[in-house]
């Protein structure tokens, strides 16, 4: 089973355009365009935002993607001398035992 049609950001926001500006029923554009109406109340509600409002959205998306890439890196990183101590401490007992 395939994943379906891709549509342009442009077509999506023209659909989205016939119901908001038009006055056009979500069920008269799906069945017009030949799309579902689940996935039109879907651009709709992304597409009726204003764009600065959708900009603003996708930055703060891409910022947490990246803190929670940097979060991670630190964890690891945090681990490892986390096993170090463990280790050196270790060495550093059987060093005075000796």
């Amino acid at each position: 089973m395939g994943k379906g049609i891709r549509y342009s950001d442009e077509f999506k926001q023209e659909a989205v355009n016939q119901i908001s500006v038009h006055g056009y029923s979500v069920y008269d554009v799906a069945e017009r365009l030949g799309i579902s109406t689940k996935a039109l109340y879907g651009w709709l509600k992304k597409f009726s935002k204003p764009s600065k409002v959708r900009e603003e959205e996708q930055d703060l998306r891409a910022e947490i993607a990246r803190l929670k890439r940097e979060l991670k890196r630190t964890e690891q990183e945090r681990n490892i001398l986390k096993e170090a101590a463990v280790f050196f401490a270790c060495e550093s007992k059987n060093d005075t035992d000796l």
